[in-house]
């Protein structure tokens, strides 16, 4: 019998509280080289959003319970695993980014402020 698919992603929010900007940072260093650029990138601009005062404060908790997954040592998949360490990380940091995708400012294109005139 085939496995089900679940009808919701799971919820991080509830790992917001193992989020500091200290760890976090520490976790970046430590870690970039070998996570990779994917969940560098989603982790800080997860980062950098959850500064954004304009971001609701719902999306906020979902975006630090995110990177208080990644933060952690100890989850689904375990860092330290081979090739597939960062993965549940970057599943977690895809979830919050896919929940405020809709709310991040994007400046317009020289191209496109060039063609509003």
């Amino acid at each position: 019998m085939a496995a089900r698919l679940p009808d919701k992603p799971k919820d991080y929010s509830g790992y917001a509280r193992f989020f500091s900007h200290t760890s976090f940072r520490k976790k970046l260093k430590r870690t970039a080289s070998k996570a990779g650029r994917k969940v560098v990138y989603a982790a800080l601009v997860l980062y950098y959003a959850a500064t954004d005062k304009s971001i609701p404060l719902r999306q906020r908790a979902k975006i630090y319970g995110a990177l208080g997954y990644f933060i952690l040592p100890i989850d689904l998949i375990p860092d330290f695993t081979a090739i597939l360490g960062y993965t549940d990380d970057l599943g977690a940091l895809m979830w919050a980014l896919k929940s405020i995708a809709c709310l991040l400012y994007t400046s317009p294109s020289p191209r496109d402020r060039s063609l509003s005139r």
